[in-house]
């Protein structure tokens, strides 16, 4: 199935797209289920059960909230940040919801919302069972719905569907594959981010689909003007500060206009913000998931400030560059930490950032999938273990960290030929691969590596 760049860049809230954005999403489609059987006005209880990795680190990774904000009839996109931690406390002390937005139900979080920490769902370890009953206690609607990363929702009727053989709108140039992808390139003369946006005129406009695209960009540029003035301590126990506002200050304080390590200093706290504003639960854009959201937005800033001749087009450029590599991942392999650990979040970020620089470097197609190649290359093997159940440690650091792998990646591309030994096909397969055998502690369970080894204060 065609993925748009407007299924991977997501406007949500955090901190996770596959605990917090895709539950949320889950929660507000069954209320639409609900309406369009016509049961509202019969759902007298509603009752949820989250599975697998959902059920584990629910708490930290802010499902809780979202899954109630979504039984209100908020959406991801939509919601108020702001308001929404208000009315979700306010939801916990009264113990009334106000179903689909406007019908109110006894709802107690500590007895309707059920967390099995032992328990998963056969299809995929993110799973949710959302059930409605009448006053007479008689069951309405049960239906099951699944967060595959990055925000993306499949419920029960669709497990098992050829999703691209289904797909009604077709694509000026299909792929599925890097090498594809490539041929397609050679054939026509086109970038990777040209054939993207063919692609996209099947569903919008090239005036659309740019002002999407610059949208999506000013949300990351607020949320980097967010979270590098804002100072405090992050929510959830751990007592993480904030530290993208004190950098913010020494560098302003000590920039040399001179000195190019103060650029690499400028990109690490670009990332840094981000994922505080994510940890936060503040709004950020989904790249290709929340607990890598950092990474793309400070790579791409890094070329709007410090690439000479950079402009709106070439942020289109870079977004939907970012798009073909990013739509590779997620066809044949995963963005899902719960499913392959953080290589198929932060490794798939830094791969789509390196690919989309590369192109706005100049680079060619080859010298593009080779730099997509590099940055998923030395993030293979990274498991998700964050402590606490909290996307803090090791997740705001690794973003830094996989920005800068990024600019390397897609500079050491530019300088080269394209020629390389491993193909970015086989470096998904081999991701894909990795995830299979990797133990199930070690994908965003909490109960694994840094998560284990590290004692809560």
């Amino acid at each position: 199935m065609p993925i748009s760049a407007f299924d991977l860049f997501k406007i949500g809230i955090g901190p996770s797209s596959s605990h917090t954005g895709g539950p949320m999403t889950a929660a507000f489609l069954y209320t639409e289920l609900v309406e369009q059987r016509g049961l509202v006005g019969s759902v007298h209880r509603v009752e949820v059960e989250l599975f697998g990795s959902l059920g584990v680190t629910g708490h930290g990774h802010g499902t809780i909230k979202a899954v109630i904000l979504g039984l209100e009839g908020e959406q991801p996109h939509l919601v108020d940040p702001v308001t929404a931690e208000p009315r979700v406390d306010e939801v916990g002390q009264t113990r009334r919801l106000r179903f689909a937005g406007h019908r109110e139900i006894d709802f107690d979080p500590e007895v309707d919302l059920i967390m099995h920490r032992r328990k998963r769902l056969d299809f995929h370890t993110n799973g949710m069972r959302f059930h409605a009953y009448d006053a007479d206690g008689a069951e309405l609607l049960a239906r099951d719905y699944f967060s595959v990363g990055g925000g993306f929702i499949l419920d029960e009727d669709q497990i098992g569907v050829d999703h691209a053989a289904e797909a009604t709108v077709p694509v000026q140039h299909p792929f599925n594959m890097g090498e594809q992808l490539l041929e397609i390139c050679a054939a026509t003369g086109k970038s990777f981010s040209e054939i993207v946006m063919a692609n996209e005129l099947s569903w919008r406009t090239e005036a659309e689909v740019r002002a999407g695209l610059l949208e999506i960009w000013d949300v990351m540029q607020d949320t980097i003007r967010r979270g590098s003035t804002t100072d405090g301590i992050l929510p959830g126990g751990l007592g993480v500060r904030r530290r993208a506002a004190t950098q913010l200050r020494l560098q302003q304080k000590a920039e040399d206009p001179n000195d190019k390590l103060s650029t690499m200093e400028w990109v690490t706290l670009f990332a840094l913000a981000v994922n505080e504003e994510n940890a936060a639960g503040g709004r950020v854009v989904t790249a290709p998931t929340n607990g890598a959201a950092g990474i793309i937005p400070a790579v791409l800033k890094y070329y709007v400030d410090f690439v000479p001749g950079a402009n709106d087009d070439g942020v289109v450029r870079f977004l939907l560059a970012a798009t073909a590599v990013g739509g590779l991942f997620k066809q044949n392999a995963s963005i899902s930490g719960a499913e392959v650990g953080c290589q198929g979040e932060v490794g798939s970020a830094c791969a789509m950032a390196a690919g989309a620089l590369a192109e706005v470097l100049g680079g060619t197609p080859e010298q593009v999938e080779n730099a997509a190649e590099i940055g998923i290359e030395h993030n293979l093997g990274l498991t998700c273990d964050p402590v606490g159940g909290l996307v803090q440690i090791p997740c705001i650091e690794r973003n830094a960290v996989g920005a800068m792998k990024a600019i390397t990646a897609a500079r050491m591309a530019v300088r080269g030929d394209g020629k390389h030994h491993v193909s970015l096909d086989v470096a998904i397969k081999t991701m894909r691969d990795t995830g299979a055998d990797m133990m199930d502690k070690y994908k965003e369970t909490a109960r694994g590596g840094l998560a284990l080894n590290v004692v809560e204060c």
